[in-house]
């Protein structure tokens, strides 16, 4: 039984990478809303891209900048053969997954990324992606925490509320 998702159509402008050699091909689109009135919406995103082959990364990055025009400042993560996320990070979208497929030419397969709106929101979403992959990212041990130990709360923006875990020193209970 299929559900919908969201009420969006999605429409594909072009095809930006890809030929008869190549495995993969890469287009561009947009989601747009169907009928109906959605309020005003704030996008997180500007734009996405998800599991995409490294051998497209220059043709994205020239339609990134050239026709569309952005600055491509957002999260990127890079993911290996199996599509498992290997390293994440933020900046300079393109130029850093390029710096990191040459460091990892063989274990690196595909990229993802994702221009935020705001830049405000980039640490807080690179934050999110590494809590999510956690043991994963075995080329990310700067920034990877392994076992059940939380992360640091001030990885998060100025005032956010939130619960912390603390555990409690000293001596334990009567033995039952």
């Amino acid at each position: 039984m299929a559900t919908k998702k969201a009420n969006l159509k999605k429409t594909i402008s072009e095809k930006i990478y890809g030929d008869e050699a190549s495995h993969w091909t890469v287009h561009h689109g947009c989601l747009k809303r169907r009928q109906g009135n959605p309020g005003r919406t704030e996008h997180l995103f500007k734009v996405v891209g998800e599991k995409l082959p490294f051998e497209a990364l220059a043709a994205v990055r020239a339609h990134v900048k050239e026709t569309l025009g952005l600055k491509p400042y957002g999260v990127y993560v890079a993911h290996d053969s199996m599509g498992c996320p290997r390293y994440i990070g933020r900046g300079s979208v393109f130029h850093r997954l390029g710096a990191r497929r040459k460091v990892q030419v063989l274990e690196l397969q595909y990229f993802s990324f994702y221009l935020v709106s705001e830049k405000k929101h980039e640490r807080e979403i690179e934050t999110l992606l590494i809590r999510a992959a956690g043991f994963l990212l075995e080329f990310n041990s700067r920034k990877k925490r392994v076992g059940i130990s939380h992360g640091n709360i001030r990885d998060y923006e100025a005032g956010t509320l939130f619960f912390e875990r603390h555990y409690k020193k000293g001596k334990k209970g009567p033995a039952s």
